[in-house]
């Protein structure tokens, strides 16, 4: 793995089961450029919770699809904070690894939307199940 990368946390075989695909458990990784990524997109309001992607990804509150990537499979959780706050999760399916592709805040309104249409699902914490 590159020197450029964080390992931030662990893919849940939980997600697939409620997601309907097929991941393998493995790290999740960040690039050491997603600051610089955040602020040229415009996202730094989020950057206050970069440190909490660890958190973000063990416990998040919403788990969902983006339906919009073509080719790969893009995993959006979301966890509520003072604001709400999403980060997609990519596979590099050349070097076989997970990594954070982006983060920035959600509005509710889009919260619940996605909810309505099905395109994100509520995720609730079974202590033992949570592998």
């Amino acid at each position: 793995m590159s020197d450029k990368l964080i390992i931030v946390g662990k893919y849940k075989s939980k997600f697939n089961s409620i997601l309907g695909i097929n991941i393998e458990p493995k790290d999740i990784y960040r690039s050491k450029g997603l600051p610089a990524h955040m602020l040229k997109s415009k996202h730094a309001k989020c950057l206050k919770y970069i440190d909490y992607i660890p958190d973000i990804i063990d416990n998040p509150d919403y788990i969902g699809i983006n339906p919009n990537e073509n080719g790969t499979q893009s995993i959006e959780l979301i966890k509520r904070y003072r604001d709400n706050v999403m980060i997609g999760i990519k596979l590099d399916k050349d070097n076989d690894y997970l990594y954070v592709s982006t983060m920035h805040d959600i509005q509710e309104s889009k919260i619940q939307r996605r909810l309505y249409s099905g395109r994100i699902k509520e995720f609730k914490i079974d202590n033992a199940e949570n592998t």
